[in-house]
């Protein structure tokens, strides 16, 4: 594919997580419905040796080491380019971040590697860029039919939450998953409804190491919204309310009095082809 290429890396928000089970090699199977958003981080790619700049809000927070997600997703692909990330969503918040900046870097250089999940669980999901469910250690992917526009308002308390701590701090691991199948979702009430049947198991975890969770999560409700919770392994949270209308009032009060906190509201992002 020609390069230079510009790509969208859409933030991912996990509607629900269950952690069913934790195999030998101690790693997690998941359950998992996962959407995508308007929103999200940007990725080109150039002709040139491999590398990577960083521009946008939260490119302090993210340093262009040689581990970086982007650049091992580029060794992956076994290909040399020059990647740019435009960082606009914050930095370990559990809402895609690295996964779908490596997605998207892969999806520029038109590559399908194999052991995709050797860069991160999110990452084949984050490639798929679609409505999943995504089970296993994140590697079984069952795409959804399109899912009714829900209206979606972000808040994270401006820190990092990291994921291994998250899961070390997990109590239980053998949760029930998701129904089988999963229902068909004729609007948005009738997903509400469902995913009120639904958790996140991180959530309990995730606060207890950072409990200013609550009080995002705790914002959120007060602002009357249809349902609320934690995304993947925190600390960004999340509530889906009736209109676009009420989720930008319910932005704007957030943010007005919670200047420390990144409070975003986005739609969900068109699925990839």
């Amino acid at each position: 594919m020609p390069l230079p290429r510009r790509e969208a890396a859409p933030a991912k928000l996990n509607l629900t997580l269950h952690v069913t089970g934790r195999r030998p090699d101690g790693y997690h199977r998941l359950d998992s419905l996962v959407v995508f958003l308007e929103l999200g981080d940007v990725v080109t790619v150039a002709p040139g040796p491999l590398s990577l700049s960083l521009t946008g809000p939260f490119a302090q927070g993210l340093a262009a080491e040689p581990d970086n997600l982007c650049l091992r997703a580029a060794r992956l692909a076994g290909c040399e380019a020059r990647i740019t990330l435009e960082k606009n969503l914050p930095v370990a918040s559990g809402i895609g971040g690295g996964s779908a900046d490596a997605a998207a870097v892969l999806r520029a250089l038109d590559s399908r590697p194999e052991r995709l999940e050797s860069l991160g669980a999110d990452v084949p999901a984050c490639l798929a860029g679609r409505p999943v469910r995504m089970q296993g250690l994140g590697e079984i992917l069952t795409p959804l039919p399109a899912l009714p526009p829900l209206h979606v308002l972000l808040v994270n308390p401006g820190r990092g939450l990291p994921t291994p701590a998250v899961f070390k701090a997990l109590e239980r691991r053998d949760n029930p998953p998701m129904p089988e199948p999963l229902p068909d979702f004729a609007d948005a009430q009738a997903l509400i409804a469902f995913l009120h049947d639904c958790r996140n198991d991180l959530e309990a975890p995730a606060m207890a190491l950072m409990p200013e969770i609550a009080g995002c999560l705790a914002a959120i409700r007060a602002e009357g919204a249809e349902l609320v919770r934690m995304s993947g392994s925190g600390a960004t949270c999340f509530g889906l309310f009736a209109s676009a209308a009420e989720a930008e009032a319910a932005r704007a009060r957030i943010a007005g009095a919670n200047p420390g906190w990144w409070v975003a509201g986005s739609g969900l992002a068109p699925a990839k082809l």
